[in-house]
């Protein structure tokens, strides 16, 4: 399920500026091994909480698939960056 308006709230008053479903976990065990991590999100429900309809993940796909030509654009300008850095270390 997503965020419910009340969620999205509590977490505005704690300083939250996105909400994601696993990021956080991920990056602190990749961190605990020593792995270096870049994250990247695509916010696919920019409205979370801010209205009464639920938000449904065909929805969710839709922003996705609309973003994908950017995103793709995005990695393809950051990869050989990272892979510079990795020769580097």
């Amino acid at each position: 399920s997503y965020e419910t308006a009340a969620e999205i709230r509590m977490l505005r008053t704690l300083g939250a500026d996105a909400v994601g479903m696993s990021t956080v976990p991920e990056v602190i065990v990749a961190r605990q091994m020593g792995i270096k991590v870049l994250a990247i999100s695509c916010i696919t429900n920019v409205h979370g909480g801010q209205h009464s309809e639920h938000l449904t993940h065909s929805e969710v796909l839709e922003v996705g698939a609309r973003v994908h030509d950017q995103f793709a654009a995005l990695l393809r300008a950051v990869l050989p960056i990272l892979a510079q850095d990795v020769a580097q270390a």
